[in-house]
């Protein structure tokens, strides 16, 4: 846990998310959810793999039942780009829809919560990056209510009030913030997530725990979000491995759910190293960001152990690790737990080849990422080097 700071002079600020449906088998109940949110035409946005799937036609399927015609958009890349938010925008006028609902994993999520967004809007999508006021430009009485099905169990992005979007013109991620892009309802079903495969599980679910391990090292005093942090990586060490070697064991996959929506909320306390590195990666190499953060996170955490040693003791008793090192456990138990869900260890057995005269720009779009002002350590372009190519 963080140190306790002085009461007498301590002022800080907290937020947390929305209604939540959660149980096997809510997915039936999206007719209703829609009529909590008080929408009639809604706009499915998924990705391509999922547009033909039959969660996708379960959920059109009871739509249609309750008089409700679903539309659907599902041209969203697996990094969702401003080309893909304005194509969905366009459909979402296109066809009169009053809401979203945004399904699948956080690529269709960010672009769903980014295409709501925008529906109220004159002003272009980069003009609301996370960078000062930016939000306050947000005309929010056009966005329209969003209902966040997530099909996988990683980014929770259901439960941020952000999105990740990539600038196609720069090769730069962009987060785009606005308090009311939190989807007013979510539903936790983790029947859904049951046809991910095993690679996909274990790549989101380290994603996961990327946020809440972050969230848990990042400076400043958060106790609720820390709290979130620490439970939500005692069901990952708990659920993982299971979810990836009986990818239908419901109680596994409903324990990832909750420790990924924990997760993400927890990460408004911050993010660090592993983020600000990943972001460019992605937005450069088209990489999967959840891959990337299992890759990158033991380079990160060793660099950082110094300064996060009280945090590394309540981790590493919380999640009962033996050692007369918390830092060292932690990070053992780590290493381990990614080499038993056969993830790589390094970029290069991930397959991603950097090339030598892209890292100046990788360093620099990494340093001005708004997470790397979360990490534990303060970042350099030079300590960043040192992560990426190790990393490598």
């Amino acid at each position: 846990m963080t140190t306790c700071p002085d009461f007498s002079t301590l002022q800080t600020r907290w937020g947390f998310p929305t209604l939540v449906w959660f149980g096997a088998g809510r997915l039936a109940d999206l007719p209703a959810a829609l009529a909590e949110i008080g929408a009639k035409a809604p706009l499915i946005i998924t990705d391509r793999g999922l547009a033909s799937s039959t969660i996708v036609a379960a959920a059109q399927a009871a739509c249609a039942k309750a008089g409700l015609m679903a539309g659907l958009f599902s041209e969203v890349q697996p990094n969702p780009t401003v080309a893909n938010v304005t194509a969905g925008l366009d459909a979402l006028r296109a066809g009169g829809h009053d809401g979203v609902i945004a399904f699948g994993g956080g690529s269709a999520m960010d672009a769903a919560k980014a295409v709501a967004m925008m529906a109220g809007q004159t002003r272009p999508l980069l003009d609301f990056e996370d960078v000062g006021d930016n939000f306050r430009r947000v005309q929010t009485a056009g966005m329209v209510p969003v209902i966040a099905v997530p099909t996988t169990a990683g980014t929770g992005s259901e439960f941020g009030r952000s999105s990740v979007i990539t600038d196609e013109q720069t090769h730069r991620k962009a987060i785009i913030f606005h308090p009311q892009m939190l989807p007013e309802l979510v539903i936790l079903d983790p029947e859904v997530t049951v046809g991910l495969p095993p690679g996909l599980t274990a790549a989101t679910g380290m994603d996961a725990l990327s946020h809440a391990l972050e969230a848990l090292c990042a400076p400043g005093w958060h106790p609720m979000a820390d709290g979130l942090a620490l439970t939500a990586l005692g069901l990952i060490d708990a659920a993982l491995e299971r979810a990836v070697t009986e990818p239908a064991n419901l109680e596994a996959r409903a324990k990832m759910l909750v420790a990924s929506a924990m997760a993400c909320t927890a990460l408004q306390k911050g993010l660090g190293a592993v983020h600000a590195l990943a972001h460019p990666l992605g937005a450069r190499y088209d990489a999967h960001h959840g891959l990337l953060n299992a890759v990158l996170m033991a380079h990160v955490l060793r660099f950082n152990l110094a300064a996060v040693r009280p945090q590394m003791t309540t981790l590493a008793h919380a999640l009962h690790l033996e050692g007369e090192d918390p830092g060292q456990a932690v990070l053992g138990w780590l290493e381990a737990l990614r080499a038993r869900i056969a993830l790589p260890a390094t970029l290069g057995e991930m397959g991603l080849g950097v090339a030598e005269e892209d890292i100046p720009a990788l360093l620099a779009d990494a340093l001005r990422d708004p997470c790397a002002l979360g990490n534990p350590v303060p970042l350099t372009a030079a300590s960043l080097e040192q992560i990426l190519r190790a990393a490598l």
